[in-house]
């Protein structure tokens, strides 16, 4: 078994920041997706707010239009529940 030596250590912020990762595995992952499927549904609302406002008459605009304000609703509440918790540790 190979023994570390003692100038290969972790610094205690090194290791502060791997406690965090250890916590909450893929933090920064999830919040970009978060991010980019909001982004994705706010632009969407978009486009169907638009068809309406343009007089398009038909159901699916409205539909679509409901689906992408829940999509957009759910990324907020992913992202702030994942804000939440689990803390991160104290230096």
């Amino acid at each position: 078994m190979v023994k570390p030596s003692q100038n290969k250590r972790f610094t205690s912020e090194q290791y502060d920041r791997l406690k965090a990762e250890a916590a909450a595995p893929y933090r920064g992952l999830r919040r970009f997706i978060y991010i980019a499927f909001g982004a994705s549904g706010f632009v969407g609302a978009l486009i169907f707010l638009a068809q309406i406002a343009a007089g398009n008459h038909s159901d699916a605009p409205l539909s679509n239009l409901a689906l992408q304000i829940g999509v957009v609703a759910i990324m907020i509440f992913l992202f702030r529940w994942d804000k939440e918790s689990p803390k991160r540790p104290n230096k």
